[in-house]
């Protein structure tokens, strides 16, 4: 098993070259208060003091410390080592390749250098981690992540909001569940109100991989201990805690070694009535022991799932690949032709799947969206049809427009039936009202295969923006040319419904059954039961009846008798004595002969510029205004009825199935010229940098799947 963290420090060199890691690779992450202890914690793992001390934030870009135990040379060293029996202790940068660093003091510098280098030196702090691999013969193979530590207040020119930053950053790296958790926490200190285990217990509440580290056992209150602490009562944690001394500052300052800080550690433990019998849970060497043991135990229960990621990873990579496929410069002229011709054949085949429903999106939305042709019938029935059927017959007529018209057909003199000239004229100004909504269809329609055509664009065409834009304007210009015939036959539509209105279309209720319907109302208001036969008006009423209205066939002696049976109803003033003009009004009389002296004329009034309708409409005019609306309404809904059937029909010949029909031929036509292939599928350096991408990052994805096959049955370590 000694194998398997150095397997998972090789993942991390590769990962490390392209600046992030796409796999949760197991690793000890080390977290704490500021002071608490942290970074004197690894030195002491390590053996040598090379971490940058001083006041206020001195980690300021995450450590990532790779150990490795050279005492059985199981670390290959490079040609130009010195001999490790000489200076068998080295430290490397993964910033520097193949500089060895022997001085450890070298190796604090150089990361103060680093890390000034990212964040400068006001104090600000950087997620950009700094790879430090450790080779030594008293080291155990470990892979440690050394953080800032957590601080409440900013002090000096640190950031306002450095204590959310050092959040982020932690939990960024705790969060990962590949990654053991090191709590590092003062043992002169209520436990209860440690910043490392509240941290940690926010992404790991059962415990189960966080190890408590206890400092500062040797500066507690006399008489107090923490050996509640270290048998896991106070807050119970899956892999317990252990306890550590590290060198004081004065120890730092006069350069006492940490082996000697180590020995005394040890005389400390031993000597300590209360740590005696707890040595298994006490010391640096206890804690990097249990360190190397948890960590190769976790790597081989992660390392089949990384295996499995990686190798997913790669058939991705591999299928970007594809898609870029070969670079352009390398193909000869009569292969790009084809190649040219196979996209344009694709893109068509595709566009014309969609519209007939036997495609899908390049995305994969059709399963959580109506998608291509499916679109169209929508704006077919749901936008257009339903607000087609909304439009009120009446929109912008009102009864007092409809009363000025049937003024205006009578002329000089009130007519004795409804002037058909009034119905004409009103419902073809209705009418007109449908052209609007049905060119707004193809509008819609033509959006909808403008968007069309973007998703069905092959993958292949994102390498040749050229060719991409070329195809576009193309298919626009296509769409564009199938618009115009589009929109005059929608207007010819309304123009052939405005050229003859058919009052003998079988649906039209007609005058007859329109007067007959009002009477029947009218006596329902009145509370008089119609009769069983009403009356219906001739034909010389000036309304055309349906010729399957029944009183359509009555003759004009017929309707006037029906009127006489009216009886009183028409002497008091009702339906008929306002169509025939009733008795005549005798207060209309002349009186000139009778006119006095010129001091006792009438002086008539100035005839107004604009004449309106008197403010309240008689009841002859409230009945013949009503007829007229229900004229109108029946043969609007008839030609409404027409209009719906007529415009879908109308889209999907002249824009939708032509542009389907024509779309390859256009193509075709328009993009393969023999002296144009070549600046066609000319590809962006984007994109030959993307595919050089492509293939560094399948090297590295594939030297790390050697890496992992280097264990070669992970059964043999369960």
């Amino acid at each position: 098993m000694e194998q398997l963290i150095p397997i998972v420090n090789k993942l991390q060199d590769v990962f490390g070259a392209i600046g992030q890691s796409p796999i949760d690779l197991p690793q000890i992450v080390t977290i704490g208060s500021q002071s608490s202890g942290k970074s004197s914690v690894l030195e002491n793992v390590v053996g040598k003091g090379f971490l940058p001390r001083g006041t206020g934030i001195v980690t300021r870009r995450p450590l990532v410390l790779q150990l490795y135990n050279t005492s059985n040379h199981s670390i290959p060293t490079s040609p130009n080592a010195i001999s490790s029996s000489l200076r068998n202790e080295w430290g490397e940068f993964l910033h520097l390749p193949g500089e060895k660093f022997y001085s450890f003091d070298e190796i604090r510098d150089e990361i103060v250098r680093e890390t000034d280098r990212s964040t400068g030196r006001n104090k600000g702090i950087s997620n950009k981690s700094i790879n430090l691999k450790i080779y030594s013969p008293r080291v155990l193979n470990l892979t440690l992540v050394d953080l800032p530590g957590i601080t409440k207040v900013s002090v000096g020119d640190q950031p306002a909001d450095i204590e959310d930053q050092i959040r982020e950053m932690c939990l960024h790296y705790i969060s990962n569940p590949n990654a053991i958790i090191l709590a590092v926490t003062a043992g002169n200190t209520d436990l209860a109100n440690s910043d490392a285990l509240k941290m940690a217990r926010s992404v790991d509440p059962e415990g189960n991989r966080t190890i408590g580290v206890l400092t500062k056992l040797d500066l507690m209150d006399p008489g107090t201990d923490a050996s509640d602490m270290l048998n896991n009562r106070i807050i119970p944690l899956r892999r317990g805690y252990v306890g550590v001394i590290n060198r004081g500052q004065r120890d730092i300052s006069q350069r006492k070694s940490i082996k000697e800080g180590l020995r005394k550690e040890m005389e400390f433990f031993k000597s300590h009535p209360a740590y005696r019998s707890l040595q298994h849970r006490c010391g640096t060497t206890t804690l990097a022991k249990m360190l190397n043991s948890i960590l190769m135990h976790h790597i081989r229960d992660c390392l089949p799932e990384i295996k499995n990621r990686i190798t997913g990873m790669m058939a991705d990579i591999q299928q970007e690949l594809d898609a870029l496929g070969t670079p352009t410069g390398d193909i000869s002229r009569a292969t790009l032709g084809g190649s040219l011709l196979g996209l344009l054949s694709k893109f068509a085949a595709s566009f014309g799947n969609a519209v007939d429903g036997k495609g899908s999106s390049a995305d994969g939305v059709e399963m959580n969206e109506l998608y291509g042709g499916a679109r169209i019938s929508y704006i077919f029935n749901e936008i257009f049809g339903r607000s087609l059927m909304m439009i009120d017959p009446f929109d912008g007529l009102t009864d007092e427009d409809i009363r000025t018209a049937i003024c205006n057909a009578n002329g000089p003199r009130p007519s004795l039936f409804v002037p058909e000239i009034s119905f004409d004229l009103l419902v073809r100004r209705q009418i007109s009202r449908l052209e609007q909504p049905g060119l707004q269809c193809i509008d819609l329609v033509y959006d909808e295969l403008q968007r069309m055509s973007s998703q069905c664009e092959p993958t292949e065409l994102q390498r040749f923006p050229d060719l991409r834009d070329r195809m576009c304007d193309t298919v626009s210009n296509l769409l564009r040319r199938c618009v115009s015939p589009t929109q005059m036959m929608i207007s010819n539509l309304i123009k052939v419904e405005l050229a003859y209105i058919n009052t003998s279309h079988p649906d039209f209720i007609g005058g007859s059954r329109a007067v007959a319907q009002l009477m029947e109302r009218m006596s329902r208001e009145e509370g008089v039961e119609s009769s069983p036969n009403p009356p219906a008006a001739p034909n010389k009423s000036g309304v055309s009846d349906g010729p399957s209205t029944p009183a359509a066939d009555h003759s004009e002696g017929d309707y006037a008798d029906s009127l006489h049976r009216g009886g009183e109803r028409d002497e008091k003033g009702g339906l008929m004595s306002f169509i025939f003009g009733g008795k005549k009004d005798n207060r209309r009389r002349s009186s000139i002969g009778g006119m006095g002296s010129p001091s006792n004329m009438v002086k008539l009034p100035q005839v107004p510029d604009t004449m309106r309708n008197n403010e309240m409409p008689t009841d002859r005019e409230r009945i013949e205004t009503e007829i007229i609306k229900s004229l109108i309404e029946s043969y609007f809904n008839i030609v409404r009825k027409n209009f719906l059937d007529m415009v879908p029909k109308t889209i999907m010949y002249f824009l939708v199935n032509h542009s389907k029909d024509s779309i390859q031929n256009e193509l075709v036509s328009e993009l393969y010229k023999e002296n144009e292939i070549a600046d066609l599928l000319r590809e962006t350096d984007d994109v030959a940098q993307r595919r050089r991408t492509c293939a560094e990052m399948r090297g590295l994805l594939g030297r790390a799947l050697e890496i992992v096959n280097e264990v070669r049955d992970f059964n043999t370590f369960k």
